[in-house]
């Protein structure tokens, strides 16, 4: 009898009712809210991009963008080439009781024009400490840290203008002078920007300013801690992500999506793209050589595929 008992008790009783409550759950929410309020949308980076420049304040550096360390430009040409070119300085040491040349002389007087930039006078020891014993001849300049912007910035500074994002991203590019042709292609086809990788690549330096031609002073560069990554968010933000190599599927005169938001991946000029970076495009495309060469540096790669996008969006 008691064993009957056990197995009675572990019957169920009466169940309480939800009251509603699961059939409520089923019914809609409402309608989606708009783009612009949707969290993590690109639409809603711009609209936050725009009211923070309304209210005259400049976005936080995100992630690991952040700032390069300083650089020392050493020797009499390279200085005043770089003060010619507009590269960004702070200070100009000049050794004491220096030969006054006609390249000393032009130094000087180009960083007493710009303003901003400290003329400081140190002893050859000093400059040699600073320099790691380089030749400096007496002059050493130095450029500031670059501030480089986060990848997502690029894309909601596009939106803010009420255009498609086009920004060109390096893959295993070392070249600062490759890094400033790029960038001075995206600046003349209406580009929104450069990303790079954070490590193995080539950085923002004296030579890339440079090269450039003073476009590095409208074009922001970015840097990504991983780039396969960046691509991806870029994808999820709804962006094309195009990369170039020489055995590519399509022809770039073939491809449609140059003309609306894209990203354009250019990879090194030995190695091309690297394999996660590949696997990571939605396209990758060739440019038709019908002289035979076998691949192009970087430079020219982003300024012919950079063409084509401006063509067709205009």
């Amino acid at each position: 009898m008691a064993a009957n008992n056990r197995r009675m008790s572990g019957k169920k009783g009466a169940q309480v009712g939800s009251g509603g409550n699961r059939r409520r759950s089923l019914e809609g929410k409402g309608p989606t809210p708009p783009a612009e309020m949707r969290k993590g949308h690109a639409k809603q980076r711009a609209a936050n991009a725009k009211a923070r420049r309304a209210q005259g304040s400049r976005p936080a550096p995100r992630g690991r963008g952040g700032k390069s360390s300083s650089e020392l430009v050493v020797g009499r040409n390279s200085v005043v080439e770089a003060l010619r070119e507009g590269v960004p300085a702070n200070a100009l040491y000049v050794q004491q009781f220096i030969d006054n040349d006609e390249r000393v002389r032009e130094a000087l007087q180009l960083a007493g024009e710009r303003g901003g930039v400290h003329l400081m006078e140190a002893p050859r020891p000093e400059l040699d400490r600073m320099t790691n014993n380089l030749n400096h001849q007496g002059l050493v300049l130095q450029v500031p840290p670059y501030e480089y912007a986060h990848p997502e910035d690029l894309a909601a500074a596009a939106y803010d203008e009420g255009a498609d994002p086009l920004i060109v991203a390096l893959d295993g590019v070392t070249d600062p002078r490759n890094l400033g042709a790029v960038v001075r292609s995206v600046s003349a086809f209406g580009g929104h920007g450069v990303v790079v990788p954070e490590r193995r690549a080539a950085g923002m330096t004296a030579g890339a300013w440079k090269t450039s031609a003073g476009a590095a002073a409208r074009t922001p560069v970015a840097r990504a801690t991983n780039l396969t990554r960046a691509l991806e968010a870029y994808r999820k933000a709804g962006i094309t992500v195009v990369g170039l190599a020489a055995d590519g599927e399509a022809e770039l005169g073939e491809l449609e999506a140059l003309g609306g938001p894209v990203v354009i991946v250019v990879g090194s000029e030995g190695k091309g793209l690297s394999r996660l970076v590949g696997e990571t495009c939605d396209f990758r495309v060739r440019i038709p050589m019908p002289g035979g060469t076998e691949s192009l540096n970087a430079g020219v790669a982003a300024g012919i595929v950079l063409y084509e996008a401006a063509r067709r969006r205009s």
